[in-house]
């Protein structure tokens, strides 16, 4: 049997106040970690874990951060880019033969602000610490969406690609310094920003499944804290799918 290896470990989760972020602050504390939780929105830190309000698209306030939890723990052993919105809409809405609408910048930049540049800072940040300290491991939320695309989303796809991308490049970059760079592609998951579309919709997500039902924000949370465990020790630069299938089902 394979420890995790987890125990003490000092771990940062961005977009922690609720939903995959929220359960991937409470698994890693149930495996006895050091819980760093980051988010625009005030959230309670876990038990012997501390919250930090941060907002990773300014690299000042990331970098702050970073300085904080250094002062506090000495070291920063996993970090996850969980955070991340949606600013939805066509690139281009064309309806009784005029356009209707297009997707604006505002829509576009801040998404990739967020949800692109914003990894991209965090994990400039954290990586300039471990690599010091002999290694750590590094997961980023990435999307089913990313590997085949989304009707009304190029800001948010263009991220979720875009994230493929880096932590390939940096698996190859930083895998020298004995850190290990990965990827989580979630399907449908029941978050609250999900359970609020209507039913109908919902419906359609599950009949894409083929296994039957949208996942939980805990099954994305097992899937980081096996990645950023001993068990995946020799696993790095991948995606890993957790969709129930879903793009098998597409």
């Amino acid at each position: 049997m394979i420890e995790t290896g987890l125990k003490d470990k000092v771990v940062i989760v961005t977009g922690a106040a609720a939903g995959i972020g929220l359960a991937t602050a409470q698994r890693f504390a149930l495996e006895g970690c050091r819980v760093a939780s980051w988010d625009v929105t005030d959230a309670k830190p876990e038990k012997g874990g501390m919250f930090q309000k941060v907002d990773v698209g300014v690299a000042a306030s990331v970098d702050r951060a970073v300085e904080e939890l250094i002062q506090r723990w000495g070291t920063i052993h996993v970090l996850v880019n969980n955070a991340g919105i949606l600013r939805d809409g066509q690139l281009v809405k064309y309806k009784d033969n005029a356009i209707a609408g297009v997707m604006s910048d505002e829509q576009f930049d801040r998404v990739i602000g967020i949800n692109l540049r914003g990894v991209f800072l965090c994990t400039r940040a954290v990586a300039a610490r471990m690599i010091p300290a002999g290694g750590g491991v590094i997961l980023n939320a990435s999307s089913v969406v990313g590997l085949y695309g989304n009707f009304g989303q190029t800001n948010y796809v263009a991220a979720k690609s875009g994230l493929i991308g880096m932590t390939r490049v940096w698996a190859r970059e930083l895998g020298k310094y004995k850190i290990r760079v990965n990827a989580v592609a979630p399907g449908f998951i029941a978050t609250d920003m999900v359970k609020s579309i209507p039913e109908k919709i919902r419906q359609g997500m599950v009949e894409h499944t083929p296994l039957g039902r949208m996942g939980q924000p805990e099954d994305i949370a097992n899937a980081y804290v096996w990645l950023a465990s001993n068990a995946a020790s020799f696993i790095t630069g991948t995606v890993l799918s957790v969709d129930g299938g879903v793009v098998t089902g597409t």
